[in-house]
This record gives structure tokens, sequence and C-alpha cells, in this order.
């Protein structure tokens, strides 16, 4: 097993990385929530993983998909919680994905104004991102994690174990995240391909190990914390446009976080940021986890740009996080020019119509 310690001042807690991860629970929990009595498990119909909390539990499924992580949905666990007489000293057991991961951390931070949770994380996306760190939220209709709160979980297992019936789709969106990982080394520390010579655990370690340093260094999002967000903007962008009616695309979270990698490397090399060759390292490490590097056909620049200051993460200006001389750093103020002429370019050499 990997051990990787995620440090908060005077507060830590364990990522466990390997093959039975979740076999360390009831230890995990007898560690780091001594006072737990009582357990509520959260997870969904189609997750197998059987997880054993070493205490007495009881089982709450959510539905699939982002519209379980409603108001509603955290206020349904909530009441569920409280019929089973669970307690402010006791623990809730994410188990699941990072639909699950994000809604019962948030029914954690609300009920009975916190109660500790720990995350056993069932896909790759989860693993290596979203069940570490601490930011949880639900969804309102006028956008994505618009409701949550920072609550750190007091664990969380990654069991690579569970990956192997991954659907291939699920594999993509984990890659997406994990790609972005090979530029979010330490600071001053060139990227590299070096992530794609590593096995799977090892793989999903090296991510954990970069999230939570980040985060340690930046809980709630005040500075370094928002490099986390490399590739997110034209992707967040994708994302919100594909739902629009008559839109021909259908991407996935980390297949468009794929995209926006690799745009985010052509716009700071057209500011001058980066060269060629840092450009091609992206293309390349994209390429080599099987994802997309093409836009999606039927862009518009104009179209897509206006998603991008949509953007929750956008400070009301056209912020990106891009790479540069001194790594990986956000970059305030972009012009909309440079913008619109990267995704054209983008559109022009790739085709844009595949």
């Amino acid at each position: 097993m990997r051990r990787i310690e995620v440090e908060l001042g005077e507060r830590r807690y364990p990522v466990v990385v390997g093959d039975g991860a979740r076999r360390e629970l009831p230890t995990v929990v007898a560690a780091a929530v001594p006072s737990a009595s009582r357990a509520a498990v959260v997870t969904q119909e189609g997750i197998s993983a059987i997880v054993d909390p070493g205490v007495p539990s009881e089982r709450f499924v959510v539905p699939d998909g982002e519209l379980a992580k409603s108001l509603s949905g955290a206020e349904a666990l909530c009441r569920g919680f409280a019929r089973t007489g669970l307690s402010r000293t006791d623990v809730v057991i994410a188990v699941g994905g990072g639909v699950v991961t994000d809604l019962a951390g948030f029914a954690a931070s609300i009920y009975h104004r916190g109660t500790a949770y720990v995350n056993v994380a069932t896909s790759l996306l989860a693993q290596v991102d979203a069940a570490i760190g601490g930011k949880t939220g639900v969804n309102l209709p006028e956008g994505k994690n618009l409701v949550g709160a920072f609550w750190q979980p007091s664990a969380v297992l990654c069991d690579t174990g569970v990956l192997a019936t991954l659907p291939p789709r699920e594999w993509a969106s984990g890659r997406g995240e994990m790609a972005k990982y090979a530029f979010l080394g330490p600071p001053g520390s060139p990227p590299d391909a070096s992530i794609l010579g590593l096995d799977l655990a090892d793989q999903v370690a090296a991510c954990a190990r970069i999230k939570a340093e980040v985060v340690s260094a930046d809980e709630r999002e005040g500075g370094r914390r928002m490099v986390l967000n490399y590739g997110h903007t034209l992707a967040h962008a994708l994302e919100a446009e594909g739902f629009e009616p008559g839109r021909g695309w259908d991407l996935r979270h980390g297949e468009a976080v794929a995209i926006g990698l690799v745009f985010a490397a052509e716009l700071a090399h057209r500011l001058g940021r980066i060269d060629g060759d840092r450009v091609a390292l992206h293309r390349r490490v994209v390429g080599a986890f099987d994802l997309p590097t093409e836009l999606p056909g039927g862009i518009d620049p104009e179209r897509t740009l206006a998603f991008m200051g949509r953007d929750k993460k956008a400070h009301h200006d056209l912020t990106f996080v891009l790479d540069g001389p001194d790594g990986v750093e956000v970059v305030r103020d972009v012009g909309e020019d440079v913008v619109l002429a990267t995704l054209a370019d983008m559109v022009t050499a790739e085709g844009g119509e595949r």
C-alpha cells in the first residue's frame, strides 16, 4: 500500500492507495474517528465495492448522475441520518465516484454542523482528484457545485483493484485529470512524461501526492490551489455548451479537460510563455492516455468564449491557469483576441468537424 499524508497545520489525514485499500476501512475508522459507534454508508446502486466500517452501519443509496447532487439530495441524506440515530460523533462513509464523495461529504459537513466522513473512492477520477482535498458540494439549476463547503475527510481509501470494472468512458474521465498532474509537479520542477511509465497504483499515488501538497499549501483555494483547475476553463465551457440543444458532442469531464490542457498549452505558447517543445509535450501526454486533443465539431469560437466567461472560477475576467517559465500558474486578464485566435487556430489545425 502507498500512504500519502495531507498535512493541514495541526490536522492531517491519510490517503491510502493500492489493490484492496478498502479493506483498511475498519482500521482507518478506528484510528481517525475513534468516537464512532455507528456509520452511514452512502453509495450508488451500480457500485459493487463492499465495505466494512468496523461498526454497525446503515446503507444509503443515492441516484446516479449529476442530478443526485442537489440540495434535496443532501436533505434526504441528512433526514436519513437522523432517522437512524447517527450522532455528531459517528461517521459517514462515501463509497463511489465524485458524485457520491461530493454529495456525502456535503451532507456530512452540514449534519450536526459537521460530522466526520471517510471517502472510499471507486472511480479513477475520484481517486486521483475528486475524493481528496475537502471540496464538497451540490448543484443548482444555475450551475455545478454552486453550494458547498470545505470539509476535509478523515481519510481517503483508493482501492485500485475496483477500477478493473470501469467502462472505457470512465477510464477516460479519470485519465484526463491524471494527464493534468503531469504538469503540476513541485514548484520549479519542469514537467515531463514520467507518469506514463508508472503502473496504475503508482500513477494514482503520484497524483494524490501532488494534490496533497497543493491542498496542504492552500486548503481553501485562496492562491496556489487554483492550479488544480489547469485545463478546466475551456473544459467547463465545453461541458456547459454540450448541454445545449443541438450540440453534437458528448464529453466526459476528463475528455474535456484533456482538450483544455492542449488549448491552455497553445494559448501559453501564443502569449510567449512556453515554447513549441512544451506544447508538443502536452499533446504527447494527452495522446498517450488515448484522450482527445481536438475541439468538438461545430465549435464557434465566439460562443465558446462566452461560455468561458460564465465559468464560476473566472473571477469576472478571462482568467486561465497556464504553463510558463515558473511552471503552471494563474494568469488574469487574458485578452479576448488572443483566446479567440487560439480557438480559431485549433479549429483550423485540427479540422474541428470530427
